[in-house]
């Protein structure tokens, strides 16, 4: 096959022009360059942000393709958006305000290479606060195809920032849709439906901006709902039982309404153990 490759972005208002610069350089430092960058931009943004995304199309040797959206869709509708935007066979996630190590895409292409039947392949992230060298938590996933199958029961079996998949498959399994809190999942979810070959490999290719403040607002009963709906949607979908269902929905409720301080303990000590 053709290894040639999309890294798929997508931008919005609220994201900080200084992130995305240092997400950008964070590409350019890679020892495999990808062959055109796909960035969505979900509505309006900055005249700041958006003159930074002119400043890299003049400079970077490969193209790089906005993709307007009127308004703020979301990410899910975003995604969808730019995936079908995409030029190449093999599509690289990433998110506007991470930076990935300096062999993340030499890495996930010699997968590829090394198993022409792989469908998708991500890895575990460190997050951080601040600087990358706040290192506030790290998030493992499940390896190999089985126990990604297993794990995905109960919580997100890849890192979605992390992911390098098949256009064709994502394709197949229906591409991403509008499911707030729950986009990445029900991917996944679409595509071991489909049988797709799935690995994760053995290392951290992504720092992850994270932040206390982020974990804070992951709390409170508007937010327990928010994610009771989306956990129904996965529900939906026949890939999980009443059992999952429920025990999911419990635990998310207890961490929902424990206080900041404890929540930011949980997630930083226990929710992020396979």
């Amino acid at each position: 096959m053709d290894y040639c490759f999309s890294v798929l972005m997508s931008v919005y208002i609220k994201e900080k022009t200084e992130n995305f610069i240092q997400c950008m350089e964070s590409i350019l430092n890679q020892t495999l360059l990808p062959n055109e960058i796909v960035l969505v931009k979900d509505g309006p943004i900055s005249d700041q942000l958006d003159s930074a995304i002119d400043k890299y199309k003049m400079r970077c040797k490969f193209p790089i393709k906005i993709v307007s959206l009127k308004k703020n869709y979301g990410l899910g509708i975003a995604l969808a958006q730019g995936v079908l935007h995409c030029s190449y066979g093999l599509i690289a996630r990433m998110d506007t305000d991470d930076i990935c190590v300096p062999w993340r895409f030499e890495r996930q292409i010699q997968e590829f290479k090394i198993d022409k039947h792989l469908d998708i392949v991500g890895s575990h992230i460190k997050e951080f606060d601040g600087t990358i060298q706040n290192i506030i938590s790290e998030r493992k996933v499940p390896l190999d195809n089985e126990s990604i199958y297993i794990y995905q029961r109960k919580r997100s079996a890849f890192n979605h920032m992390t992911v390098m998949y098949k256009k064709e498959t994502i394709l197949k399994a229906g591409n991403y849709i509008h499911a707030p809190f729950m986009e990445d999942d029900l991917m996944w979810i679409h595509l071991l439906q489909k049988n797709a070959k799935c690995k994760n490999i053995d290392d951290y290719f992504v720092y992850v901006r994270t932040g206390y403040a982020m974990i804070e607002r992951r709390g409170g009963w508007k937010y327990f709902i928010k994610y009771k709906k989306a956990r129904q949607k996965i529900y939906e979908t026949g890939f999980i039982n009443k059992s999952d269902y429920y025990s999911t929905i419990l635990a998310q409720f207890v961490v929902a309404m424990v206080p900041k301080q404890l929540r930011i303990i949980i997630f930083s000590k226990i929710l992020r153990k396979i």
